[in-house]
């Protein structure tokens, strides 16, 4: 059996680290991380909570949703912004094909927010696909 939601991330993960507007944004290798980096410099895009759920039709599969959240340090939303419309742009409609694994990614909601404390925005971003293989 196969790692069908590793395989999105995989995916989605290169695609970012590919881009060079996300570049410009959170540096270069891109800040992309699964856990909360110790010192962490802003901003930056964590890999969050991941839900797979089977397909019933045969051939196996599973539709996956993730999320991705933006931190920004930055005392607006400006920054937030810039971050969730380029990955918007990166992601949705994303082909994956990898190891006999494939499917699409769309977006599904986005937000930005300001932190309860006022020192920093956040982003967060939706995902689904639906994954064959």
């Amino acid at each position: 059996m196969s790692d069908i939601a590793g395989v999105l991330v995989k995916a989605v993960v290169a695609a970012l680290a590919a881009d060079a507007a996300l570049k410009a944004l959170l540096g270069d290798p891109v800040r992309v991380f699964d856990a909360p980096p110790k010192g962490g410099v802003a901003p930056y895009l964590l890999i969050g909570r991941g839900v797979e759920v089977p397909l019933k039709a045969e051939g196996g599969g599973a539709e996956v949703s993730l999320s991705l959240s933006v931190v920004s340090g930055f005392a607006g939303q400006e920054e937030a912004r810039a971050v969730v419309a380029v990955v918007r742009d990166v992601l949705d409609g994303l082909a994956v094909s990898e190891g006999g694994v494939t499917g699409n990614v769309r977006l599904r909601g986005a937000e930005v927010f300001v932190g309860g404390d006022g020192r920093g925005a956040y982003g967060i971003l939706r995902l689904r696909a639906v994954m064959e293989g």
